[in-house]
């Protein structure tokens, strides 16, 4: 049986919030455009105090707000990153955060740390110990979380399950919800050889409590394209006809507009959110899924 989730994310258009949007989001000014929710990466604020607490205070009293850790390495032979989950735990005592989450993937072992989030094997092993790393997060942090699925650039020769069945196999035996990012889809199906509307169908949107949209960058080679997931360009054409045939089997969901590198103007940014909540309107009508299982 699912039950609601308190607190929650709108059903509308957020943005990745920068620095340099800070005064953008709290503008009062007539005909100021405003996003319906934040992200933020909670490890860009685990300092105790200064000028970014000091705006993310201010703006968190307006906004509902997500913390989307990039850092939590659960994937990690030796566990998640200890220090990051207790940083991301003052986090949520201080913002009481509408939603949190992390990837599918690792970023360390005993002895480095990477700045790379990397692809986890689809066994059965993995699905056992990455469901015991999620357990851990969301018993210190009394509260379900949302995985993301990766952007891939290989696959692993001794995996034992697609993706998309080794995800929906994570939320039922951890309790988790899925962070699903289209953009990913079209980067992973492109560089593995996957379908992607096959992808797409095959998420069942009650899992799904948030989503993301982002660009993508294109090399060109004999063996075929490679996508590369920079979050540094306006949606593709292809993302947004996936993003659309998934709502409109799903009905509207939190979507975000993620854009991490050669960030825009506040306006150009906008001009993405009006895109997703012009979708999220026109099948606003249908029945909404259940929330996530808490």
């Amino acid at each position: 049986m699912l039950a609601p989730m308190l607190p929650s994310l709108p059903p509308s258009g957020g943005i990745g919030l920068k620095s340099v949007h800070f005064q953008d989001v709290l503008n009062e000014e007539d005909g100021a455009k405003h996003p319906g929710w934040v992200e933020v990466h909670p490890q860009n604020y685990f300092g105790d105090g200064g000028p970014l607490h000091r705006w993310l205070t201010a703006i968190s009293g307006v906004y509902p707000l997500s913390l989307h850790s990039v850092g939590l390495s659960l994937g990690s032979a030796e566990g998640l990153n200890a220090h990051d989950l207790e940083k991301i735990a003052d986090l949520c005592e201080r913002y009481q955060p509408a939603m949190v989450s992390d990837h599918l993937s690792w970023s360390g072992n005993a002895h480095d740390r990477y700045p790379d989030l990397l692809p986890i094997p689809y066994t059965q092993e993995s699905l056992d110990h990455f469901s015991a790393q999620i357990a851990r997060v969301q018993d210190r942090l009394q509260r379900p979380i949302l995985i993301e699925n990766p952007s891939r650039y290989l696959s692993y020769r001794d995996d034992e399950m697609g993706e998309t069945d080794f995800i929906s196999a994570l939320c039922r035996q951890a309790g988790c919800g899925l962070l699903f990012d289209i953009n990913n889809v079209e980067v992973t199906a492109t560089n593995v050889g996957l379908d992607m509307e096959a992808y797409v169908d095959a998420i069942d949107p009650e899992i799904v409590g948030e989503m993301h949209l982002a660009g993508h960058a294109r090399e060109d080679h004999e063996s075929g394209p490679l996508l590369i997931d920079d979050h540094g360009s306006i949606v593709s054409d292809v993302t947004w006809k996936l993003y659309q045939r998934f709502i409109e089997r799903a009905g509207p969901k939190p979507t975000l507009i993620e854009w991490d590198t050669d960030i825009p103007e506040y306006d150009v940014l906008m001009t993405e959110v009006d895109k997703v909540e012009a979708i999220l309107s026109a099948h606003s009508g249908e029945e909404e899924p259940h929330a996530l299982a808490g």
